[in-house]
């Protein structure tokens, strides 16, 4: 059976990059995209059908591959589809039989939408968002009509469906493929990985850190360019303290060494829908202090770190406990990362590929 696996694009590597990658491996699938650069920063081992670079300022970057999905036809070469992301579903009426693994409803649609409308800087482009919104959120649920079967990373992404699409999704979390991580030492460091996003709330993990100067904090992840996180960016670069620093982008390889000799991971996504992250750090024997919302609430545990307020006086007094007693939590966060490995994953997806052919 030939599967194709569709993804917005590849401007950074994060979580669903990531899923996305994995699950080419398991299907010995071709990845079919829009942007695709920061694959170049994985071990390229993959077909992969491009489908045309996006325009690079939003919302045009997102219309365009909405768009360019929309209009893609691939149901004569590949006997089954899978979507990831937001726009890469749109293909899902012309390409059968399907299943969208959903990482989240579009969130500036929905869960979101009045954060994304309150960073708008005037009366015209909160105007032209409120437009974007409501012309598209109408189709946006109408196009479930178009799914096969949706799949929901965790359990609030399995509630934002019903809530937002009117959908009861089944479940299967996301792997972490554990033979690819070690421990290494218990280092002088902590770690945090992911994209430059202002629902990251890194701000807050930079000034923790401010507060802890006898802690130091490496910040691993890069943002696309085009996207909202830009101007993000550059004002949380313009006062760094001297005890965090920001790596930007990094290869598969320096972020395996980095989980290996970190001290812990830090996590303060804002409702993160799933979190890959925290298992990446348990598999390398690393405890992790998350912000206690979305998805770290289904994957941390007392053994294994701690979850903690999204206030920056819990996250400097779970990172000093946690810190003062680091290597007790390795065995319980090693066996924690087993319940999601990959092999689990794969088993559980193939039984998924099956039900939809019956």
């Amino acid at each position: 059976m030939k599967i194709a696996i569709f993804h917005d694009y590849f401007g950074a590597i994060g979580g669903g990059e990531r899923v996305v990658t994995t699950l080419a491996d398991i299907f010995a699938g071709d990845i079919v995209t829009t942007d695709s650069d920061a694959l170049k920063k994985l071990q390229f081992k993959w077909n992969v059908v491009q489908l045309g670079a996006t325009f690079k300022l939003p919302p045009i970057k997102q219309f365009s591959a909405q768009k360019k999905f929309y209009f893609c036809n691939l149901s004569d070469q590949y006997d089954f589809f899978i979507f990831s992301g937001y726009w890469s579903r749109y293909a899902a009426h012309l390409n059968h039989p399907n299943l969208w693994y959903c990482y989240s409803p579009i969130r500036p649609f929905y869960d979101l939408y009045d954060i994304f409308l309150q960073r708008q800087k005037n009366i015209l482009t909160r105007q032209a968002f409120r437009l974007w919104v409501y012309s598209l959120r109408w189709y946006d649920k109408k196009s479930i009509q178009n799914i096969d079967q949706i799949i929901a990373i965790s359990q609030i992404t399995k509630a934002r469906i019903e809530r937002y699409l009117n959908y009861q999704a089944s479940i299967i979390y996301p792997p972490v493929d554990t033979s690819k991580f070690r421990y290494r030492e218990s280092g002088n460091f902590w770690l945090s990985v992911n994209r430059l996003y202002p629902e990251k709330r890194i701000e807050l993990q930079i000034e923790s850190f401010r507060r802890m100067p006898d802690q130091n904090l490496v910040i691993a992840g890069g943002f696309s360019k085009g996207d909202h996180a830009e101007k993000y960016t550059r004002h949380m670069l313009k006062d760094l303290p001297d005890n965090v620093r920001i790596l930007g982008e990094i290869g598969e390889k320096e972020l395996i060494d980095l989980y290996a000799s970190c001290r812990g991971l830090i996590c303060t996504a804002l409702n993160e829908d799933f979190g890959l992250t925290p298992l990446e750090a348990m598999a390398s024997g690393k405890p992790v202090v998350a912000v206690n919302e979305g998805g770290f609430c289904e994957t941390v545990t007392t053994e294994t770190g701690r979850l903690v307020n999204p206030i920056i006086s819990d996250i400097i007094y779970a990172v000093r406990e946690v810190s003062s007693e680091a290597d007790s939590f390795r065995k319980a966060c090693e066996a924690r990362a087993q319940l999601f490995d990959i092999a689990i994953f794969a088993e559980k997806m193939k039984a998924a590929v099956n039900r939809c052919q019956l």
